[in-house]
């Protein structure tokens, strides 16, 4: 959601920043809804002072005995004629609103312009590619051979883009989300939070993920919707709420399961674990003051790094172009593996800084001096824990089809130090 006070002021910068999103120029239309609501509302205003004149002489009128059915016969009408403005606003409220929301985020300068993935930047890369000394395995091959890994049931049990894991896997994945929750909570000092995944429409449309997104949720019974990742809920900390500049930042963190019907993405990535409907992710959440928000995204990121540091896996960190991040972001990072098994980086976690726009939708504000301002509210995988799960296995695979277990995470495999 856009600042209406900030487009007033500068029409031209707001036209300029969303041209870098490829949107045509919006400012005249805002401006004029705009106007036309604030010419209701000064009409309004008008009429509810000439009424309230009105009803002082018929009260003069009545104690003197005098007769008021001509003066109680014009404020009747008056009322009327208010009822119809706020009818008029109400309508002009609500199309200045969906124009507003419709709109995504304007970018930072430092985001380049670019209409795909291709003009993203190379930030830095971390770690040495693994050079084998045979052909390497995608996730899929390795995890059937060892009988761990069972698509068909999953596919009988629920349908495509779903999978089963047994033993090792199974007790691996688990490995990797409590690694990531334990670090992000020891050495980030991020606060855990156990989470519902049930949420209501009002939680969705306050992160953005409704009306746009919709097709790629699932929503249930009683007007629910399964979260497509934990940002929703812990995002929605800051619903309705007016914070101090000292309790800022607010950190937070979930290992959850997530949702989504993937509806954009027919085609893609169709065998294994890359792309699924349900899968666990380690979600970070920032609730920022609004000076310190590009530091908090430069923290985030840095924590999940840390965490395929720690794993010892080659990354890459990129800079998404203005028409590559989420509409809600005004700055994106991308981290992705290197996965031998397909030769290629692949995503694991997007970090991003999304000002004010969250917080406007939902009412989640600081205290300054001259009033109340929205916070920024950042967001940040932290890691998907089933990418990272392919991660692990592509890049730590052994020419026999078994798996080394990183060092790191042996400790919650009971010392098992190879999965085969």
């Amino acid at each position: 959601m856009h600042d209406i006070r900030a487009i007033r002021d500068n029409p031209d910068q707001f036209d300029r920043l969303i041209a870098l999103r490829n949107i045509a120029p919006k400012a005249a239309e805002i401006l004029e809804l705009d106007s036309q609501n604030r010419a209701l509302i000064t009409e309004k205003e008008n009429l509810l002072s000439a009424r309230n004149t009105l009803s002082t002489e018929v009260a003069k009128a009545k104690r003197s005995g005098a007769n008021a059915d001509e003066i109680i016969a014009r404020v009747q009408g008056m009322k009327t004629e208010i009822a119809k403005l706020e009818e008029a606003q109400k309508i002009l409220k609500e199309q200045l609103h969906d124009v507003l929301a419709a709109i995504p985020n304007l970018p930072d300068d430092s985001v380049p312009y670019g209409n795909s993935e291709a003009d993203n930047v190379l930030v830095r890369d971390w770690g040495t590619v693994p050079e084998f000394t045979f052909a390497p395995k995608e996730h899929f091959e390795l995890g059937e051979a060892l009988g761990l890994m069972n698509f068909p049931w999953a596919t009988q049990l629920a349908g495509a883009r779903f999978n089963t894991l047994f033993g090792d896997l199974a007790r691996l994945e688990r490995a990797l989300g409590n690694f990531m929750i334990d670090m992000h909570i020891a050495q980030h000092g991020l606060r855990e939070v156990a989470l519902p995944v049930l949420v209501n429409t009002q939680s969705m449309y306050n992160t953005g993920q409704l009306p746009k997104f919709s097709e790629d949720l699932y929503h249930v019974t009683d007007d629910y919707w399964l979260i497509p990742t934990s940002e929703v809920p812990l995002t929605n900390y800051a619903a309705k709420r007016i914070f101090a500049p000292d309790e800022l930042p607010i950190r937070l963190t979930a290992l959850t399961q997530c949702f989504r019907r993937e509806a954009g993405a027919a085609g893609r990535d169709t065998r294994g674990m890359l792309r699924q409907h349900q899968f666990s992710k380690v979600e970070m959440v920032t609730l920022s003051h609004p000076d310190h928000s590009m530091d908090e995204l430069e923290r985030m990121t840095d924590c999940a790094e840390n965490v395929l540091k720690a794993l010892k896996i080659p990354y890459r960190v990129m800079l998404l172009c203005s028409n590559d991040m989420g509409p809600g972001a005004v700055k994106t990072y991308d981290i992705e593996t290197w996965l031998p098994g397909q030769q290629s980086y692949r995503e694991i976690s997007s970090c991003s800084n999304c000002g004010g726009y969250q917080a406007r939708r939902m009412g989640g504000r600081m205290k300054t001096d001259t009033g109340n301002v929205p916070i920024h509210t950042l967001n940040g995988s932290g890691l998907a824990v089933g990418r990272t799960l392919i991660a692990v296995m592509e890049n730590y695979q052994q020419q026999d089809g078994t798996i080394i277990i990183p060092e790191v995470l042996r400790p919650y495999m009971a010392g098992q130090e190879s999965i085969g």
